[in-house]
């Protein structure tokens, strides 16, 4: 018995296999009936180890975390004799979703050396979001590329790997190259949703609005809403939707798909997504109700109460900041931890200096933070947001030629009608 990627499972069943590798494609390529898949899997051997362990990792992601302990335990205990891969597997993943994240990713690293096919431990170490996405470490995208790179010769032309792969030359700058990576991934399954995903950032990176725009819009009809992407998809066409002037359609794309009150997804998703949107569409000059900011704001208290993920962090200090939060804001402020803890106190407290109208004090904690912001995680598109903040506020402060200096040399391929900041 063994997975799409050549290796061995410690399972007797060929039907509990085979929903088994379907679960884990769904779950790869972000498309829905992930958990419905592995449930069959389950019920047609209890005893399946991996099985149990993928459905830890895709409640861990979603966001359920006792869910997700809880399918580690059946992992952890069944009886079938395990192949070392698979033992260190769950070893790599109990460590995860623990929360020692950087002991997760040390024997995460050492698993791919001996096992580099073991897509599951890849797929914890690749992207944005990820192992190496949330390290807080200085050239971390680059760090993301390398990993790619020295996975691709082990996977090929494989629909997963060359997303990732293009996603990350696409956050490096290697547009062409991201092209033909994201193509394949497409080309051999147009379905998953991590691939549009990426073809959307490479639309945004290369300042294609109205191409992207089609693109997303078109490909999410087909696209479940239980699919995790489905919020994050959401948000592309959102800002899209904003830089074409269609107000209307941002705030219909909002409601129905981002808004925690209407839809579901990732936790992370939905209240960074919500977060970025609302204060991109402010930034643009429209009014934002303080009743929006209030609902972003809850969640942020509800999901994340206690500081520790800086994306997440930095996101819900603007939310905070914005709905007039100040004990919530300050708990982040005095609180953040990890190693980007210095780029969230300064956004934190940049965010709240800009709720105040202190943009000088909001220019000098933004600028500190313009130099390395993406030890906090997130894609490029998505930390525009403080790229494009210290634009409004030099706007404030009257320096538009700077303002003007600074978004030509970080988006030189961005119009300025499409930047969505007001100059």
């Amino acid at each position: 018995m063994k997975d799409r990627y050549g290796n061995v499972l410690s399972t007797t069943s060929e039907a509990a296999r085979d929903a088994y590798v379907l679960g884990l494609d769904r779950f790869l390529g972000a498309e829905p009936g992930v958990e419905q898949a592995l449930s069959v899997a389950i019920e047609e051997d209890e005893d399946f180890a991996l099985a149990h362990l993928t459905l830890a990792r895709f409640h861990q992601v979603i966001g359920n975390r006792n869910v997700a302990q809880t399918s580690l335990a059946k992992a952890q205990i069944c009886s079938r004799k395990l192949s070392d891969r698979e033992n260190y597997q769950i070893e790599i993943f109990s460590l995860l979703i623990d929360g020692k994240s950087d002991d997760g990713y040390r024997a995460a690293r050492v698993q791919l050396r001996e096992y580099p096919r073991d897509v599951l431990t890849a797929q914890a170490c690749l992207g944005v979001l990820s192992l190496i996405g949330f390290s807080g470490q200085p050239g971390r995208e680059a760090e993301n590329l390398a990993l790619a790179e020295i996975l691709e010769p082990h996977y090929g032309d494989d629909w997963w790997l060359q997303g990732l792969l293009g996603f990350a030359q696409v956050e490096v700058g290697q547009f062409d190259r991201a092209e033909k990576s994201i193509e394949k991934s497409l080309r051999t399954n147009p379905r998953n949703a991590h691939g549009a995903h990426f073809q959307s950032h490479l639309y945004y990176e290369t300042g294609q609005t109205e191409a992207g725009y089609a693109f997303i819009t078109d490909w999410q009809r087909g696209y479940d809403k239980s699919g995790l992407m489905h919020c994050h998809i959401a948000w592309h066409i959102a800002l899209w939707a904003l830089a074409q002037g269609d107000v209307d359609e941002m705030w219909r794309v909002v409601d129905r798909d981002i808004d925690p009150r209407w839809s579901s997804g990732p936790p992370i998703n939905m209240m960074v997504d919500l977060a970025a949107v609302l204060y991109r569409a402010n930034m643009a000059g429209i009014d934002v109700p303080s009743e929006r900011w209030q609902v972003v704001s809850d969640y942020a208290s509800e999901k994340f109460p206690n500081p520790g993920i800086g994306f997440a962090d930095v996101h819900a200090a603007l939310a905070y900041a914005m709905a007039g939060k100040s004990d919530a804001l300050k708990r982040i402020i005095v609180g953040a931890k990890g190693p980007a803890a210095d780029l969230v106190q300064y956004l934190a407290e940049a965010f709240g200096a800009i709720a105040s109208q202190n943009w000088l004090k909001a220019n000098d904690l933004l600028t500190k933070a313009l130099w390395d912001h993406a030890r906090i995680g997130g894609s490029r598109a998505q930390r525009d947001l403080i790229e494009y903040a210290s634009v409004g506020v030099l706007m404030r402060l009257g320096r538009t030629e700077e303002a003007r200096r600074q978004l030509a040399m970080h988006r030189p391929k961005a119009l300025i009608k499409n930047a969505v900041i007001g100059i």
